[in-house]
């Protein structure tokens, strides 16, 4: 990229928000690097500042107040946000909808549509006055079909993939670029929170084939930010070769 950036990016403490956020230092992007876990982010912030300019926030996307304090409160070489990479989400249990806990349904409806939309809230006046900038969802297979017993999580994600849309119908006027990226079955600690903790089980979801990793999507998201200023990727869906639909998965084509 001809000049540097600064890229926000949620979810940063694990799996594709960490993965995005080393790529991006790559790239020689400054970065603001939020998450729950501060000492993750630290860790990462240690990591990653002999490479460029890195700053931390600890909030809960799911609080209104926290997400705008935060982010109204970072200092004034932060403050022009180029690139907004809405990774922050989570799958909480994998139940039928009469079985399913209304504590899971509002955690996914907070955390993947509330929160993705509140950090939006927050980043984008300040790519409209300028006239400039890229916001990119991190959305899911489960944005594109529904699978039995994902009744809930599926429509956060299909409401993802719709406020993207109408983002991109938004922001037109100003220039901004906006893009989904829906991964299927990645192996990062996705499985170990919707299954609350039950390794076991988790494990069983990434056994037999190989599935993406986190940094096969970190690498789609920076093609996606370094195409020509003309060229927007607006909807990415990335699978493992194993992977036909989110319920057909050949478990023998590795091993």
């Amino acid at each position: 990229m001809s000049t540097i950036k600064t890229a926000l990016i949620t979810g940063a403490t694990s799996g594709i928000g960490r993965a995005t956020a080393i790529a991006f230092a790559e790239q020689n992007i400054n970065l603001i690097i939020c998450g729950r876990r501060k000492e993750r982010l630290l860790e990462l912030q240690y990591q990653l500042q002999e490479k460029v300019e890195v700053h931390t926030l600890s909030f809960d996307v799911r609080d209104k107040k926290a997400v705008f304090s935060e982010i109204g409160s970072l200092p004034g070489k932060y403050r022009q946000i180029d690139i907004l990479v809405n990774n922050a989400g989570n799958a909480h249990g994998l139940d039928s909808l009469q079985e399913g806990s209304i504590e899971d349904w509002d955690a996914m409806m907070d955390i993947n549509v509330k929160g993705l939309l509140y950090v939006s809230k927050a980043v984008t006046p300040g790519m409209i006055a300028r006239k400039s900038g890229f916001v990119i969802n991190v959305g899911s297979t489960a944005a594109k079909e529904v699978y039995p017993k994902g009744n809930v999580y599926c429509a956060s994600k299909h409401a993802v993939d719709a406020i993207t849309q109408g983002m991109r119908i938004d922001f037109n006027p100003y220039g901004i670029r906006v893009g989904a990226i829906h991964p299927g079955l990645v192996e990062t600690e996705f499985s170990n929170v919707r299954f609350k903790g039950d390794k076991d089980r988790a494990d069983q979801t990434y056994k037999g084939f190989e599935p993406l990793h986190s940094e096969d999507i970190a690498d789609a998201i920076v093609f996606m930010i370094t195409r020509p200023p003309h060229v927007t990727i607006g909807d990415m869906v990335i699978v493992p070769t194993a992977q036909a639909t989110t319920t057909i998965v050949h478990k023998e084509l590795y091993y």
